[in-house]
Order: C-alpha cells, then sequence, then structure tokens
C-alpha cells in the first residue's frame, strides 16, 4: 500500500485529492472496471440470509448482468430488534458464492474492528451512509488496501461526501468508488430522494467513478427501475441494486428489493438508455448460470413452488363455491336477492388495503371480478 499522502498545495480547493482536475480515475475491483466506458451493475440481496437465498440471488443477479455481488453480513438497521445480519458466517458465504459464479464481493463494515475480518473474504468494503461521518472507520477501511465503496450519508452535503473520501485518499488509497444512495427530505413518499443533480455534479467535482443505488434513495420496488435509468443517463458509471429469489420474504428491505424477472428489466432498459449516452452494459450471463446452477436446480424447485401454490388456489377457489353455494341456498329460501354490489365494492376495498404483495390493485380487482363472475356461473 502507498504511503499517506498530502494534499497539493497549489489548490484552494476543501478536497484537493479528491478533486477533479481534468482526469477520471477508473478503480478495478477484482478485475471489473468501474469508471470506464462500460457500465457495471452491483446486485444482491439486503442481507445474507442463507446459503440458498445468497446463491438464488447471485445466480437471479449474474444471468441480468451483475458482476459484482453485494450482500450485508452485518446489518446497521434502525430498530434492535431487527435482524442483524449472520456475521462471519455470512462473509463465508458471500466468498463461496462469489467465487462460484465468478463474481467481485463487495460488503459492509460497521466499525473499524471489523475490517481485517471483512478485508479477509470480500474483494471491496463498503462504508455505509450511517459511518460516512465515522474517520477511524474510514482510515481502517484505507488501511487495508481493499477498494472502499463509499455510499453518501442520507444527511450530507456533496462537499461533507467528498471530505469523507479526502480522507480515504488522504491514507494512500485512491481506490474509492462513490455512491449517491438518496438524501433525506420532508417528503415520506420515497424512503430518500435521488439526488440525480447530485451525480451530474460529482461527475464535475471528481475525479473518482460514482454509482448509484435506486433501492435505498427510494425505497418502493417500483420506482428502481426507472430511477435507475435516471442515474445513468446523468452519468452514472453504475448501479447497485438490491434483488433476491423471493422479495417479499426477505428479512429487511422487502419493500425495495427486485424480483429476478425486474432485474433482467431493469438491465434491458438500462443498456438502451446507456447507449444514447455513449455507455454500454455487459449483456445478461444465461451461459454462466447454466454452468454455475446448482445441481438441486434453481428454476426447478420455483417450478414446483409455483405448482404448489396453483393446487392452494384451485383448493381456496373450491371452498369458496362451496360456501357460496350455501350462501345461495340460504338466500333463495328467505327470497333475498343473491348479489350484493355494496358488499362486492366493500370486499374489494379490504382486499385493496390487506394487499401487501407485487399485486397490482388493477390487477386485484381484475381477479375479484372474474371469482364473482365464476362464482355466479357456477352457483347460481
Amino acid at each position: 500500500m502507498t504511503q499517506p499522502r498530502t494534499p497539493h498545495s497549489e489548490t484552494s480547493s476543501p478536497f484537493p485529492l479528491a478533486e477533479r482536475r481534468g482526469r477520471a480515475t477508473v478503480v478495478e475491483i477484482r478485475g471489473v472496471a468501474i469508471g470506464g466506458p462500460e457500465l457495471v451493475l452491483v446486485a444482491g440481496p439486503c442481507s445474507v440470509e442463507s446459503e440458498q437465498q445468497l446463491r438464488e440471488a447471485a445466480l437471479a443477479a449474474h444471468v441480468a448482468g451483475a458482476r459484482i455481488l453485494r450482500g450485508g453480513a452485518f446489518k446497521p438497521r434502525t430498530s434492535p430488534y431487527a435482524f442483524q445480519g449472520l456475521g462471519e458466517e455470512g462473509l463465508a458465504l458471500l466468498r463461496r458464492i462469489g467465487d462460484e459464479t465468478g463474481m467481485a464481493v463487495v460488503t459492509e463494515a460497521l466499525d473499524p474492528t471489523q475490517v481485517p475480518l471483512v478485508a479477509s473474504y470480500a474483494d471491496a468494503i463498503q462504508i455505509g451512509s450511517r459511518n460516512m461521518h465515522v474517520a477511524p472507520l474510514l482510515r481502517a477501511a484505507a488501511a487495508s488496501g481493499l477498494p472502499v465503496l463509499l455510499k453518501r450519508g442520507m444527511s450530507a452535503t456533496l462537499e461533507e461526501f467528498l471530505l469523507a473520501a479526502e480522507t480515504i485518499l488522504l491514507e494512500g488509497n485512491e481506490n474509492i468508488v462513490l455512491c449517491e444512495r438518496g438524501i433525506r427530505t420532508f417528503d415520506t413518499y420515497t424512503r430518500n430522494c435521488l439526488d440525480v443533480g447530485g451525480i451530474v455534479a460529482l461527475k464535475r467535482l471528481t475525479h473518482l467513478p460514482v454509482l448509484a443505488d435506486p433501492s435505498h434513495a427510494t425505497g418502493r420496488r417500483e420506482l428502481v427501475v426507472d430511477t435507475a435509468l435516471a442515474a445513468v443517463a446523468a452519468g452514472a458509471d453504475g448501479l447497485v441494486v438490491e434483488a433476491q429469489a423471493d422479495p417479499w420474504s426477505a428479512l429487511s428491505d422487502r419493500e425495495q428489493q427486485l424480483a429476478p424477472e425486474e432485474l433482467v428489466e431493469l438491465g434491458d432498459r438500462v443498456r438502451r438508455v446507456a447507449l444514447a449516452v455513449g455507455r454500454s452494459l455487459p449483456g445478461a450471463q444465461e451461459e454462466t448460470r447454466l454452468e454455475t446452477a446448482p445441481p438441486d436446480g434453481f428454476v426447478d424447485r420455483l417450478r414446483e413452488e409455483i405448482s404448489e401454490n396453483d393446487r392452494g388456489i384451485v383448493e381456496a377457489i373450491n371452498t369458496r363455491l362451496e360456501l357460496v353455494a350455501r350462501m345461495h341456498s340460504y338466500k333463495a329460501a328467505h327470497g333475498i336477492a343473491f348479489r350484493d354490489a355494496r358488499r362486492e365494492q366493500a370486499l374489494l376495498r379490504s382486499l385493496q388495503e390487506t394487499n401487501s404483495g407485487p399485486l397490482s390493485a388493477e390487477g386485484l380487482e381484475e381477479i375479484l371480478l372474474a371469482l364473482l363472475d365464476l362464482t355466479k356461473r357456477e352457483v347460481a
């Protein structure tokens, strides 16, 4: 590792080492270049929960074109009762599955004492939003000699963000990748606000490469793809996205994680925008997925789960038809009309209020109306 540096005296910039000065740095993480003409997709689950969960997430990410695997082994959660990660077990899984898929690994260290342990497994060390201002952690990450993925603090100005990078540069580590992950505003619809203008500004202010994290910026699955496109159009050198095979069962940040098909859609749409701004994104890697897929078969398992779910749906519909038939008999015997439009509208509102999955309000209404028509034909 190089010796700590001193700032250049010929500039009055508050961050002379991070200042652009007509150059652009390309950072390599295990052979993956960030900051060149090719965009980089970093993807994986919010937190490492199990070997199966991580392997399925990594394979899906690799198929979509991701070249770096992300995942939290140590999770800095707001609530102390929330899932805190698997610790070293999670680090070992990241290394093993990263090697299986040929992907580099980036994961977070929460304090200086964790850095040597994380560095023994990972290819790059992430500094999270909550810890961007923690100088001892920045220095420890710099001293590891590994590239550092530095996330912007949720309330940090651009100057404060670049001064955090300057702290790492002063320790002699120039392999820093900045990550815009959204800043806190007065709005509550999104988790944070993706600072697209900040991405543009960073590309003018610093020579360091800049990634964008639309998952944490929005906190909403349905907004991730479109905000990712905005970030790429603004000049981001790549994306950090949370995704896994079954995001709805995730132990952390399930609302913002993409399913495999959504991650593929993101890759496809980003490629079109990248082309328009003179960049590119590596294509989907289907052949690698087939070569590295575990013997138990990711697709086969999902198909069986889908079939089992479908059998449950049929059973539930039959149960409903039996219940409605009993209701129809009672109403007919007492001269009561079979269909009740007010009751059906109330049922729809109730189902929409409790629907927490990916099913849209329009899709839910369509299914309920089809079910009511089926009931009418089968029972009335």
